[in-house]
Parts: structure tokens; sequence; C-alpha cells
């Protein structure tokens, strides 16, 4: 027999908890006992009990009060209670039960019978417990799966992004170090931004190099073109941002999402001047108005077929000159109270 049930006897008269642990001590049960209904709230609230032996007729608090007090403790529900007691009636053993009692067992008893309801209550709470602890275990396990998996589908999107971005690099005037350089200036401007969690920190950086996919299907000539585009090629050129939208819109992951929106937004300009929607301030998504920024401070301190390269002092001016109109004028704030971070990022 397992010598690891503790069993509490709860008796206002001490030969009644003599009689009882003398039957219950050939099962190598560890035995404890009490003499009122205090002294084992006391015993259990410091121990830890199996299963506890319950009379109802004591002085002070009585059985049922003892029971309704365990059964309320979120510590101590669980603990199996069998009611022995002299009382007989019909009302009084259906207390015990509406308290939660698992069984009433009348004095004087069977020995044989106490033994074996002892027994069956026990196991059947050690087998409660045991399948409590399973189904945590279990719950765990899944969990951890459910991360990992989560995880993984992350990653999966994270690559298909930048090999999506390589294959925009590889039809347009972008380069592969552009792309990697805006996610960066983003990542950086959006950490400063006390708006945003780390979680939008590492979404940002995830989704900006999405921001000029749409330009897979613009016409190479437009893209290519080392002059300036007419007006008609512009608004050929502009549909790129739409493009794209159609091409993520229907995505419930975050990263896909966050790339539709900044492939979607990240031409509009502050004063609404922008496109393809003209939105205007804070009604362009943070997003956007972060990957504006980026996008453009790198493009101007980079050659392209139809411009050379600017200096970074000549860039920021430009960024400041903007802020307000372009530009968010928050955002440039934080954008210069950290320019030399920023200026660091776009040297090649």
């Amino acid at each position: 027999m397992n010598t690891n049930y503790d069993v509490l006897i709860v008796d206002d008269v001490v030969d009644n908890i003599q009689v009882a642990m003398n039957v219950l001590r050939e099962e190598n049960y560890n035995l404890s006992f009490a003499l009122n209904g205090e002294e084992a709230l006391t015993l259990v609230k410091e121990n830890s009990f199996d299963l506890i032996l319950l009379d109802i007729m004591m002085p002070g608090i009585d059985g049922y009060e003892v029971c309704r007090r365990l059964k309320s403790s979120e510590f101590t529900k669980d603990i199996p209670i069998i009611f022995l007691t002299a009382k007989t009636n019909i009302e009084s053993i259906s207390n015990a039960f509406e308290l939660g009692a698992v069984d009433y067992i009348t004095k004087p008893f069977n020995p044989d019978e106490l033994i074996a309801r002892v027994k069956n209550h026990l196991e059947l709470y050690k087998a409660k417990l045991i399948l409590a602890q399973n189904n945590l275990s279990l719950e765990i396990k899944v969990k951890k799966e459910k991360e990992r998996l989560l995880s993984e589908l992350e990653k999966n999107q994270r690559e298909i992004i930048y090999i999506l971005a390589e294959l925009t690099e590889t039809i347009s005037d972008e380069t592969g170090k552009h792309i990697k350089r805006v996610a960066e200036i983003s990542k950086l401007l959006a950490y400063y931004h006390p708006a945003l969690s780390q979680d939008d920190v590492e979404t940002l950086y995830c989704a900006a190099p999405m921001h000029d996919i749409g330009k897979v299907a613009v016409d190479q000539k437009i893209l290519h073109k080392p002059a300036s585009l007419t007006s008609e090629e512009f608004e050929i050129m502009k549909t790129h941002t739409e493009l794209a939208h159609r091409f993520l819109k229907n995505s419930d992951r975050k990263i896909i999402q966050s790339a539709d929106i900044i492939a979607m937004q990240h031409h509009e300009k502050y004063d609404g001047s922008g496109y393809p929607k003209g939105l205007v301030g804070e009604d362009i998504h943070i997003y956007g108005r972060i990957v504006a920024i980026a996008d453009v401070f790198d493009a101007l301190t980079h050659k392209r077929v139809y411009k050379d390269s600017w200096t970074p002092e000549d860039a920021t001016a430009y960024m400041q000159k903007n802020s307000g109109n372009h530009f968010d004028p928050k955002l440039i704030e934080i954008f210069m109270a950290h320019i030399e971070e920023f200026i660091e990022l776009v040297q090649d």
C-alpha cells in the first residue's frame, strides 16, 4: 500500500480518534488528528492532506463549518472529506453532501467498511491529481508546440518577404542595400518613438523591405528610365502602391498585413498631397509615416539612375525643410534628435 497518503482525523472525542487510527494504521497511512474545528483548520493550513475524516458535532466550529471553509478555499477545495459521525438523519447526510463531502459514514462503523471507503477515495483523489498533472503537462506541451510553429511561420514569412524584396531589386533601380537600410532606419525610428512597443519595432523591421513590392508589376522601361518621368509615366509609377495592396491585402498574418499598409501608404504625405489616397496627417498609419522618412532619406543619400547622391548634410536639410508637409513633424523631431545614428546607417 502507498505509504505516502496523509489522513487527518477530526473529532472532539479522543477515544473515537484512537479507534479510527487503530483501524487505518493497518494500511500504513500517515495519520494526524485534531480535537476541534479550529485545530483542524490550522493543521490543514500548515500541512498537506490527501483525505479528512470529519466529525459533525464538535464544540466551537462544527464539522459543517469546517467543511464549508475548506471547500471555499482554492488551496483546500479538492481535498476529499468523509464525514464520520453518529448523526444518522437524512437532513444531516444531505447537508454533508451539499457542502461537498465525498462520503458519509455513521458511528459505530465497520472497520472493513472504513478501510474500503478511505482507500477508494484516496486512490480516486490521487488519480484526479495525476490526471490534472498530465493535462497540465499536455497543455504546456501543446502551448510550446504552438509557439514553435508560430515561430517557424514567422521565420518563413520573413524569408518570403526578403525573397520578394530581392525580386523587387532585380527589376528596379534600387539595390538590396537600399531595402536593408530602409528596414534598419525604420527600426531605429520606431525604437525611439515613445508610443511604439518592441513588437511594433520588430514588425516594422520585418515588413519594411516590402515597401516597393508593387514595382514588380510596373513597366521596367519606366523603372530604369535615366531621366525624369513624364506625367503619364509618373501616373503609371504611382500604381505600384495599389498593385502591392492587391498582392498583400488578403493575408491574415501580422507581418504581411503590416507590409500591405507600408507598401500602400509610404508615398502619402503629411499635408495630404501624396498618393494614392491623399491621406492627411495621422490618417496615415504610423508605419507608413516612418517608412516614408526612411525611404526618402536613404534614396537621397545614394545614387540612382536618374540622379547623383546627396551629401548627408543636404539630405538632412531636405528632411527638416519638408517637416509638416511631406513628413510627420513629430517623427522628424525624433529623427533629428538622433541624426548621427541615422547618418551612420546610410553610409555604405
